[in-house]
């Protein structure tokens, strides 16, 4: 009778890696790498993904700030938003023009002083005018015009995105930093921990290759080993770094005032950062494979 062909899950090892004292190491590490990685990796997609909604809302446009004035002489402000409004609209590039009104002035509001701060009547919050361009603006030519009606004053929105874009640019490239360091930190342990394994087991490997067993088969049981360890170690990591986000998610959540952008993740960022431990086992096990075929070249 024939026997069963043996499937390739249940393959038996020669080597005894799992009692290695480095594969506790090596779990540990991996779930923190991946921890790491993961979070920088969440952090740069909430502020690139704030950035792109701020700027593709914004891009544009204008905002105009018409001041309430007191004292003798002072014109109405009535009158001085009417003036604001014709200077405006009679602007070359700009589609439209509106006031906004007190609720929508006190909801902008709200996330600094409260809902009911900011509904406070005796508050001395200047009429805010939207302005939206369809076309490129003169804006220093608009700021002359404007410089005519006493207490008003002009918001250029490129100025602040240009500022937002930078920073959120500034954020991607230290994220990248953040996973190349990690990719490098989990590159060294593995290394570690592959010639630990076949240092302890060195009189094992060398019998192997006495009785003709060839460099990929010593190779293969290390890779097996180490993706094993990999899988767990950065499914702990993954699971980590989601309880966190949740946490701060509720968290920012939870406050009063929502001067936090909003840190919740799509389901297609949840995917990106589920590919970082798989990329994490992928790069683990192409260095033992490396390490393990470079160190049983110098063995006789």
């Amino acid at each position: 009778m024939a026997a069963l062909p043996t499937l390739p899950f249940r393959k038996r090892f020669d080597l005894p890696l799992a009692k290695d004292p480095t594969a506790r190491f090596l779990l540990l590490i991996t779930a923190v790498m991946v921890y790491l990685a993961a979070l920088a990796l969440a952090g740069a997609l909430v502020v690139s993904d704030m950035a792109r909604r701020w700027d593709s809302g914004l891009a544009g446009g204008l905002t105009v700030q018409v001041v309430p004035l007191s004292g003798p002489g002072a014109a109405p402000l009535a009158e001085r938003l009417e003036k604001t409004l014709a200077i405006l609209r009679g602007t070359p590039g700009i589609r439209s023009a509106a006031a906004l009104s007190q609720d929508q002035v006190a909801h902008l509001l709200e996330p600094w002083l409260g809902r009911e701060g900011a509904k406070d009547p005796m508050l001395p919050v200047p009429t805010l005018v939207d302005v939206v361009a369809s076309g490129p603006v003169d804006v220093a030519a608009l700021q002359s015009r404007l410089s005519a009606v006493p207490g008003v004053t002009l918001d250029d929105h490129a100025a602040w995105l240009a500022d937002l874009r930078a920073f959120a640019g500034s954020v991607e490239l230290a994220a990248a930093g953040i996973v190349l360091l990690v990719g490098a930190a989990a590159v060294a342990s593995v290394v570690f921990a592959v010639r630990a394994g076949l240092a302890i087991h060195r009189n094992v490997v060398e019998l192997l290759h006495l009785m003709g067993a060839p460099d990929r088969y010593v190779s293969r049981q290390f890779e097996a080993h180490v993706l094993g360890l990999c899988l767990r170690g950065g499914a702990c990591g993954l699971g980590l770094a989601a309880l966190t986000l949740f946490a701060v998610t509720r968290a920012a959540g939870s406050l009063r005032a929502s001067l936090l952008p909003d840190a919740s993740l799509t389901l297609g960022q949840w995917a990106a950062l589920a590919l970082v431990p798989l990329i994490a086992c992928v790069l683990a096990v192409l260095t033992a494979r490396w390490t393990v075929l470079r160190t049983l070249e110098t063995m006789p």
